[in-house]
This record gives C-alpha cells, sequence and structure tokens, in this order.
C-alpha cells in the first residue's frame, strides 16, 4: 500500500510543473510587452519633442519678421504681406486645422528636422495681426487684441473692459497690439506638431 501510494505522489509531479511552466511562460510574455510599450512610449515622446523643436523654426523665422518690421516701419504692419505669410486680420472663425488658415503659410526647410533624414520637414508657419480689419489699430471700427502697461494714477477706478469706450481708461505707455505667430509641422511618421507664440508690438 506504501508503495502504490508513492507512486500516485510521483505521477502528480508532472502537470503541477507543466502548469508553473505555463505560468512562468505567460508572466514572460507580459514583461516583454510591458518592456516594449515603454520603448515606444520613451520613442514617441521623443520623436514629438523633435517635431516641436523643428517647428519653432517657423516662430523664430516670424518673430524676426515682425521685429524687422516693428523696427523699420511699423506702418508696414498695418497691410497685408502674404508673400511673407503676414495677414493683418485675424478671422476667429478659422482654426488652425482649416486649410484656409494656412492658405498664405510660407514655408521652410529645416536641415536639423529629424537629423535631416526625411523628405517631410518641412516648416510652415504664418502670421495673424488681431485685428478685425487692416489699418490703423486705434481707427474708428476697427478693433483689435490690445495690451497696456500701467493705468495713469487718473484713470484708477475705471471698470475692465472700458479701455476702448468714451472716457474709459488712460494708459501710461502705448497700447501693444497682439501678433499671432502660427507654426507647424508633419512628421514622416504620420504626426504633425503645432506650435504658437504671441508677439506684443507697441502701435
Amino acid at each position: 500500500m506504501v508503495i502504490a501510494s508513492q507512486r500516485r505522489q510521483q505521477g502528480i509531479a508532472l502537470p503541477v510543473m507543466l502548469i508553473i511552466l505555463v505560468v512562468m511562460l505567460i508572466s514572460s510574455i507580459y514583461l516583454l510587452k510591458s518592456s516594449n510599450s515603454s520603448t515606444l512610449s520613451a520613442a514617441n515622446m521623443a520623436y514629438d519633442s523633435a517635431l516641436s523643436k523643428a517647428a519653432d523654426l517657423g516662430l523664430h523665422t516670424g518673430f524676426e519678421y515682425l521685429r524687422t518690421r516693428s523696427l523699420t516701419n511699423k506702418k508696414l504692419l498695418e497691410t497685408s504681406d502674404l508673400s511673407n505669410g503676414y495677414d493683418a486680420t485675424y478671422n476667429s472663425t478659422q482654426l488652425v486645422s482649416s486649410a484656409q488658415f494656412w492658405a498664405n503659410a510660407v514655408k521652410i526647410k529645416n536641415p536639423a528636422a529629424l537629423n535631416g533624414t526625411s523628405s517631410d520637414d518641412t516648416v510652415e508657419y504664418v502670421i495673424h495681426r488681431a485685428c478685425q480689419n487692416p489699418g490703423n489699430a486705434a481707427a474708428v471700427g476697427n478693433a483689435c487684441v490690445l495690451t497696456s502697461g500701467n493705468l495713469l494714477a487718473s484713470s484708477s477706478g475705471v471698470a475692465a473692459g472700458t479701455s476702448l469706450g468714451a472716457g474709459g481708461a488712460v494708459y501710461a505707455n502705448p497700447p501693444q497690439i497682439h501678433y499671432i505667430i502660427t507654426a507647424r509641422i508633419f512628421g514622416p511618421r504620420g504626426g504633425n506638431v503645432v506650435n504658437q507664440m504671441v508677439v506684443l508690438v507697441d502701435i
């Protein structure tokens, strides 16, 4: 009886070992997939970061355009210069995802984008003046997004939002117009990055 019982116990070892091996195999597959997911996530983050840095070339180029115009002749900023991607107006109904938003975009090659290994390293940028109409931002009938410095002491107590009204706040410094520079780049993997920068220029 003792010998038969020992034989039955020895026969149980094989199924138990097989179960343990299956569990170990499943755990190994899970760990492998988890490791691959982490690697892919890190690679995607690095890829997006590279695209974002490449798109910044458009922002810097647009900023240099505004800087040059503002230092030489600000009147030039009152009219559109579509060949340089500059629009003296801004249509708030157009989104960066719409084709019309990029109708007059300037395209520049970024030699540093993606190490220059992709044909999709072209950066596009557009510049919009945050005004309803071209021309003088202070003209009657024109509405622009303006920011200014300190209020004069005599105008303290004036309610917010009344700067365009008669008897509104008087500013110590000239108002500044908002200019929106938008740049984008399409990556070789189908992704794209859109960066924006707001520049303030005195009227």
